[in-house]
């Protein structure tokens, strides 16, 4: 039986769920955690405090790796370091070459020489001559993934229109189709600012409402609703 923590991963800000068995661990700990590129510094921002046990048919929640020590925070100091170097001199690289793309993200790998560099773009773009200069700058492999604007506001992170951080930030693991009908079931104000999140994109929390059958639950106006044992009335929020 282990313990559920919440972890904020240093190099990109994310929130993820993992689990320990290590009795000292405690929130502003520093932990080593494994993700797709190798090894990962993270901080320790709540102990749930519960035990757990992984259920048949339930996603199994990851394990740390182990305390972070001080030759481990060093370690992942002098990466970070080395990505935001490599930020700046592809960013050079692109203005030179004067390709139109914005770049998103550097990634260096733990386990292999390689880089991932994230970037946006309004098209299909031939970048193999800046793949080359890269190639050429840091002797190791390089990969350039375009990503989408919603993936974008999810890797940078910010404040929703609500004042909290943006859900695709802190705990929405897969960015769902959201559509304009979700936003007329629930006769919301149809303007685009008022039902568009930073990326633009209409915002992910339109979706909350519905249930697994594509229903939206939500009272009728003046119907009096139930919160955290209180009371209150229904208010027309057009």
């Amino acid at each position: 039986m282990d313990k559920v923590i919440l972890v904020k991963i240093e190099s990109h800000k994310d929130l993820l769920h993992f689990r320990t068995s290590e009795a000292d661990i405690k929130p502003e700990d520093c932990v080593i955690i494994q993700s797709i590129t190798g090894e990962e510094l993270g901080k320790v921002v709540k102990h749930f405090g519960e035990t757990f046990n992984c259920t048949k048919g339930i996603p199994a929640i990851p394990e740390i790796l182990r305390k972070a020590d001080n030759r481990d925070i060093e370690n992942f100091s002098k990466k970070e370091r080395e990505e935001r170097r490599a930020h700046e001199y592809c960013q050079n690289r692109i203005k030179d070459r004067e390709i139109p793309i914005k770049l998103v993200r550097v990634t260096f790998f733990t386990t292999e020489k390689k880089a991932i560099f994230y970037f946006t773009s309004e098209g299909r773009i031939d970048f193999r001559d800046l793949v080359k200069d890269l190639a050429r700058k840091f002797r190791m492999r390089i990969e350039m993934r375009q990503i989408g604007i919603r993936d974008e506001a999810k890797m940078i992170g910010g404040v929703g229109i609500c004042g909290r951080q943006l859900c695709c930030k802190t705990f929405l693991n897969n960015l769902e189709p959201i559509t304009l009908q979700m936003a007329k079931k629930q006769n919301l104000n149809l303007n685009p600012v008022k039902i568009s999140g930073m990326c633009g994109r209409l915002m992910c929390c339109l979706s909350y409402e519905e249930d697994e059958g594509g229903r939206i639950v939500i009272e009728d106006q003046d119907e009096r609703v139930g919160y955290d044992e209180e009371e209150d009335l229904a208010e027309d929020k057009k």
